[in-house]
C-alpha cells in the first residue's frame, strides 16, 4: 500500500522477501524451542497451559529475572515458540519468563500491552531481584510500553526494572495504519498515537538499548533510530553487522554474546 509521499509501506515493513530462506525459519524455531524444553525439563516444571508466561529457572537461587517477549507482528507466534531463547539467560543465572499474548485481531494493541504488564507483575512476585527486558520486533514494542507513564505496573516492581532492550523493535506505529497488516491490527489514529513509544516520554530512568541488525530492512533501522533519538540520554542504539530482522535474536541464545552483555551486564 502506499501513501501520498510515494513510499510503499506494505514493502517497508516486509522481512520475508529479503531473507534468504526466510520460509525456513518458523519450523527451525519451533524445533529449536522443543528441543530446548526438553533438555530443560526441570527448568520449565512450572509450565502449564493457565499461566500467562513459560518460567525457567535455573539452577540454585537465581541472581533476577529475564523476561523476552516475542514478536511477530501481534499476529503471529506464541511464547513456546521461543523458549530457546532463554537459554542465555538461564546459563547466567537467571530466571527467564516467556509472557504470551492474545494476538490480533482477537485483541488489539492496549489490551496485549496491558497483558504484558501483567505477566510482568506475576512473574516477579516469583522472582526476586533486578528484572530485565527484552522484546523482538513487536515485543521490543511491547517491552518498551512498559516505560510509558500510561501502563499501570506496581512501584515495586517499576523499581526492580535494571535495563530494557528493544530488538528490531517497533516505535512509531503510525505507518502501520497505511499498510494491509493494519486490516489485523485495526490500529486508529488515536491508538497509534497512544502506543508508539517514540511518541512518549518513559516514566522511570532505566537504561534503554535499540538493538537492530545492520542487514534489515531500513524502516527497521528508521525505527531504533528513532527510539534512541526520541529518549535522550536515557536510550542507545546498537547495531549488529551483518545480522538480519530473524537472526538478530540468536545473541539472547549465547550467554557471553554481546547482546547478552547489553542486556544483563
Amino acid at each position: 500500500m502506499t501513501c501520498g509521499c510515494g513510499i510503499d509501506w506494505d514493502d517497508a515493513f516486509a522481512n520475508p522477501p529479503y531473507i534468504a530462506g526466510a520460509a525456513d525459519y518458523p519450523a527451525r524455531w519451533a524445533q529449536q524451542a522443543a528441543r530446548f524444553r526438553a533438555a530443560h525439563a526441570d527448568a520449565a516444571s512450572e509450565m502449564t497451559a493457565g499461566r500467562a508466561f513459560d518460567l525457567f529457572r535455573p539452577q540454585g537461587g537465581a541472581r533476577g529475572l529475564v523476561v523476552f517477549v516475542h514478536g511477530g507482528f501481534w499476529r503471529a507466534f506464541g511464547r513456546s515458540d521461543w523458549s530457546h531463547l532463554a537459554a542465555g539467560g538461564l546459563a547466567r543465572g537467571y530466571a527467564v519468563a516467556l509472557p504470551g499474548y492474545t494476538l490480533a485481531p482477537k485483541a488489539r494493541l492496549p489490551e496485549m500491552t496491558a497483558q504484558i504488564a501483567a505477566a510482568l507483575t506475576a512473574a516477579a512476585t516469583e522472582v526476586a531481584g533486578p528484572i530485565h527486558l527484552a522484546g523482538h520486533s513487536a515485543g521490543g514494542h511491547l517491552v518498551t510500553r512498559m516505560l510509558c507513564a500510561d501502563v499501570a505496573l506496581a512501584p515495586a516492581v517499576r523499581a526492580r526494572l535494571a535495563r530494557v532492550v528493544s530488538i528490531s523493535g517497533l516505535h512509531d506505529l503510525r505507518p502501520l495504519r497505511l499498510t494491509q497488516l493494519n486490516d489485523v491490527l485495526q490500529l486508529t489514529e488515536k491508538s497509534a498515537l497512544a502506543e508508539s513509544v517514540a511518541l512518549q516520554r518513559p516514566r522511570d530512568p532505566v537504561p534503554v538499548t535499540a538493538w537492530v541488525g545492520g542487514a534489515e530492512r531500513p524502516e527497521f533501522l528508521r525505527q531504533s533510530a528513532l527510539l534512541a533519538e526520541a529518549w535522550g540520554s536515557q536510550a542507545s542504539l546498537v547495531v549488529e553487522p551483518g545480522r538480519h530482522h530473524f537472526d538478530v535474536i540468536d545473541g539472547l541464545r549465547d550467554p557471553d554474546s554481546p547482546l547478552m552483555t547489553t542486556l544483563l551486564g
